[in-house]
């Protein structure tokens, strides 16, 4: 019979970059054993906010300049304003 061969983008499972859902298991006990339960939230979180401010960079550096450094001001200022 003849049966389609497997190329790589048609495996089963959700793969990314080599990484199986498996691998990705082991990764976060791995990071909840390391880090523990407590530590994690303060990670991602702190992950998220850098995710965010290099996105905001680089809108800045693709045309959206003016208008992403208003926004920026704009939140530093409300969140000083908060603490006070």
């Amino acid at each position: 019979m003849n049966m389609p061969r497997e190329t790589p983008h048609r495996r089963r499972g959700a793969r990314m970059y080599g990484i199986g859902i498996p691998e990705l298991i082991i990764v976060l006990v791995l990071a909840l054993v390391v880090f523990g339960g407590g530590k994690l939230p303060e990670i991602g979180r702190g992950l998220g906010r850098a995710i965010k401010e290099f996105k905001d960079a680089s809108k800045e550096l693709t045309g959206g300049g003016s208008s992403a450094i208003e926004e920026k001001t704009a939140s530093k200022a409300e969140e000083v304003g908060k603490k006070s």
